[in-house]
């Protein structure tokens, strides 16, 4: 088919949406409006830096041909820097569709709906408030980050010397929560990240970008294989044998020798989180429903449901472990 039928078809589905539709960009997530609409291009404007941008008809083109010589799977890492928004309109024409989970743009032969875009005119108003709710995730981390939130709001981090002690063991016990649990979370993602990639070039997102590597970790083979080959190779054994600190201790348990004969000691100070006070961060996620309660900001009911799901589950928010801290002994 030719790119003209294409474009004018293209043309339409952009007249249709409504003047608040919002795209958003498949790798990098960059949310933008279409502002005017051209014989040859669409202009955009992006929602957050407020920046524009045209989008030209023969970039279009290219990028459909693009798309039927890849087979009609094009991958959207494929494209040039800054032709993220280039895709994500192209999808809203009824032959084009972004698998989103599979970062890949196809040309199809059903009629297909873009799943990036909220505000569409042919949504009723209901279905447009379900698409951009926003959803509490059933993590620990979310929760402890909400107070940990409501804490800076109140205490001022850059003149921590002005808080008062029980401000600084809050801070301090719901940082040491939130390390521990965004620490699994992002074990998590790596896992699923590693799954994606599949080379060394950067992938870039919103906020940063990342790219797989690889480490090379190393172990010694046996003790006596190790020592036979160096030897063999000239190396005396004494220069390669190490004082086993495992064996150290096990020597001093059973000499009369002090501690002090075969170490070196030097103290530390540390800080160690003791306790967790589960009915306190009940009580302030509590006083932080109350405060929402009064509020009239059109984000505030939102934020009201999120509260009252975290109540329901707030013994479940944080698991201690005694021992746990901060800092180093030498």
């Amino acid at each position: 088919m030719p790119f003209t039928a294409s474009w004018r078809t293209l043309l339409d589905e952009c007249d249709e949406l409504a003047v608040d539709a919002t795209l958003i960009t498949p790798l990098t997530e960059t949310r933008f409006r279409i502002t005017d609409i051209q014989e040859h291009r669409i202009n955009i404007e992006f929602v957050d830096s407020g920046d524009s941008q045209p989008l030209q008809r023969e970039q279009f083109e290219t990028l459909a041909e693009r798309i039927t010589d890849a087979g009609g799977t094009f991958d959207l890492q494929r494209l040039p820097p800054d032709a993220d928004p280039y895709a994500a309109v192209l999808s809203l024409h009824p032959r084009y569709e972004i698998d989103d989970r599979a970062g890949t743009l196809t040309e199809t032969d059903d009629p297909t709906t873009s799943q990036l875009i909220t505000g569409t005119s042919g949504q009723p108003t209901a279905d447009q408030d379900d698409a951009t709710d926003r959803t509490e995730p059933d993590l620990d981390v979310y929760a402890d980050m909400l107070l940990l939130i409501d804490a800076l709001e109140r205490h001022d981090p850059t003149a921590l010397e002005d808080c008062e002690t029980p401000a600084l063991i809050n801070l301090y016990t719901l940082l040491s929560d939130v390390q521990r649990n965004a620490g699994d979370l992002r074990q998590n993602v790596r896992e699923v990240l590693l799954e994606r990639l599949h080379h060394d070039q950067p992938v870039h997102g919103q906020y940063g970008s990342v790219q797989r590597t690889s480490r090379r970790n190393r172990s010694l083979k046996d003790d006596d294989e190790v020592i036979d080959v160096l030897e063999d190779a000239g190396i005396p054994r004494e220069r390669i044998m190490a004082v086993d600190r495992e064996k150290v201790d096990e020597a001093l348990d059973v000499t009369d020798l002090s501690e002090s004969a075969v170490y070196e000691t030097e103290e530390s100070e540390y800080v160690r989180k003791a306790d967790v006070d589960e009915d306190s961060k009940e009580t302030r996620l509590q006083g932080l429903k109350d405060q929402l309660a009064l509020s009239d900001d059109p984000d505030a009911e939102a934020l009201r449901q999120e509260v009252d799901d975290l109540e329901q589950r707030i013994e479940e928010l944080t698991e201690f472990t005694p021992g746990s801290e901060v800092g180093s002994r030498s």
